[in-house]
């Protein structure tokens, strides 16, 4: 049994792949489902949908691979964070579709806790912001719309998850109710310092504690599969958010290891160690891992607007057919000319987290075309990511150049243009690795430390290769040029917010 089976749940699709014992990938299989869209700022998925989906792809997986149950030895789960799914204790159907992480319904919930003067205490609590993003007031407004939700809850009959914990009682045939801390830490309803869910959090929130999963480690005996879904019982023991899996994937154990991972939107992580840091910076602090019953912290920032800018490119303004284009074409622009985008398409995340913003483009001239667009739109995330990372660098005491190590995943990192670009704005090295699968090979990791695959973690991180290091090469004086003009662009989008 020398195979590891990750799950890999994400927003608009479900993923499965097979690890070997040396972390190369057997067979994978992916499949889209539906999004659901029911009003302004709404996104839903229907929980049957994210199950079905996920059963397929497990199957297709094993059969591509040519396994059968008893050639796994463990299963891991890494899952789209904060979508909140609600169901029945005794029939298994949830009350109401599941509420998905960009989803911004409970935006009034959230300003009257800010003005009732809650975000102090729940932020110290919590590490997190108060926003419409997190689980505990999607679970909140399901209780109030959903007729008689709120007396069932109070009689125990109905249970909250995150999708790894629905996941897991669906494979386990409903025995087992399950998260692990890094999900738990994403709620707004755990106390990330005391590793339990919180009573004055609970109360504030009005979520009764009969609804909560039990939080275990990262890498723990979740429990096993129903029999008759694989053909044979397997062990899950591995569980964790995607962007803490990525984490771990990329082999991010030690303090001041950052993992940036660019997608639709681009999610940064810092190890801080044991050390929970507040941030002065609107970053979060959130748990990246826990293991033995010893947390490991990390600050993170999010990104709206990373790949999406290329999307964009492409079927918004119809400037590139593919994504792959968008390199070659930044490298023809004119370099006398400055142009900025600010990418704030759904408002600005971290660390100005200011959703009423919109995007604006900067420094045009009757010369500006596609090249200058395509340099701008990809820039965009370099300069996004300076900003996380000034952050980080401020808010975290013990971080120095020297010490800091900043590892990239992503569909973005493809980009050789945008990796130097990157580089040469942080004035740091950047790191790509050549797996690039890192948040299911987290999950794989999890789950194969607990069933003996997998070494622990300093042997597990000599299995990390490099596949290229980018350098920085720009100069000083053209960094910062370019970094000043920047921080006027977004001075400018953020000031077309006042007074609205």
């Amino acid at each position: 049994m020398s195979f590891v089976l990750a799950i890999d749940q994400g927003t608009t699709s479900s993923r499965a792949m097979v690890f070997r014992s040396d972390i190369s990938i057997a067979a994978t299989a992916q499949q889209e489902f539906p999004q659901h869209f029911p009003a302004s700022g709404w996104v839903e998925h229907e929980p049957e949908d994210i199950w079905t989906s996920t059963l397929q792809v497990c199957r297709e997986a094993l059969e591509r691979a040519g396994l059968k149950a008893q050639d796994i030895a463990a299963i891991g789960i890494t899952n789209q964070r904060e979508t909140t799914v609600v169901w029945d204790r005794a029939t298994g159907q949830a009350v109401h579709r599941a509420i998905v992480w960009q989803d911004r319904r409970t935006a009034d919930i959230c300003a009257s806790l800010k003005s009732e003067g809650h975000e102090p205490m729940i932020s110290a609590k919590t590490g997190l912001i108060i926003d419409p993003y997190f689980s505990g007031t999607k679970v909140a407004w399901i209780l109030d719309h959903v007729p008689g939700a709120r007396e069932r809850a109070g009689r125990g009959e109905l249970m909250f998850g995150t999708v790894d914990c629905y996941l897991l009682w669906r494979l386990t045939g409903g025995k087992v109710h399950v998260t692990d801390a890094t999900n738990a830490s994403r709620t707004l309803l755990f106390n990330i310092h005391t590793g339990d869910w919180d009573d004055e959090l609970l109360k504030i929130l009005r979520v009764p504690r009969s609804m909560l999963p039990e939080v275990k480690d990262s890498s723990a005996k979740f429990g096993e599969t129903v029999p008759d879904l694989f053909g044979g019982p397997i062990a899950i023991s591995g569980i964790a958010g995607d962007q803490q899996a990525a984490t771990i994937g990329q082999a991010c154990f030690t303090p001041g290891m950052i993992k940036s991972t660019y997608g639709t939107g681009c999610f940064a992580l810092l190890n801080t160690g044991t050390t929970p840091v507040a941030s002065k910076n609107k970053l979060l602090t959130t748990i990246a891992y826990q293991l033995n019953g010893k947390r490991t912290y990390a600050l993170e920032g999010s990104i709206f607007v990373a790949g999406s800018a290329v999307q964009w490119l492409r079927d918004g303004l119809g400037v590139i057919k593919q994504a792959s284009e968008t390199g070659p074409l930044a490298d023809k622009s004119d370099s006398m000319q400055s142009v900025y985008l600010v990418p704030a398409f759904v408002g600005l995340g971290a660390p100005y987290w200011n959703p009423r913003v919109r995007g604006a483009l900067f420094g045009l001239t009757r010369n500006t075309g596609p090249a200058e667009l395509a340099h701008a739109a990809l820039e965009s995330v370099c300069y996004q990511t300076f900003d996380l990372w000034a952050a980080m660098r401020a808010d975290w005491p013990d971080a120095t150049a020297a010490n800091i190590v900043l590892r990239v995943d992503g569909g973005m990192t493809a980009s050789d243009w945008t990796m130097q670009r990157l580089a040469d704005l942080l004035d740091a090295p950047v790191d790509r690795p050549k797996i690039q699968e890192t948040t299911a090979l987290g999950a794989a990791y999890l789950a194969g430390l607990n069933a003996g695959v997998y070494p622990e973690p300093a042997k597990f991180a000599d299995n990390w290769r490099l596949e290229h290091r980018f350098k920085p090469a720009m100069s000083k004086a053209t960094r910062e040029r370019k970094l000043a003009g920047w921080a006027r662009a977004v001075k400018g989008v953020l000031a077309s917010d006042e007074g609205e």
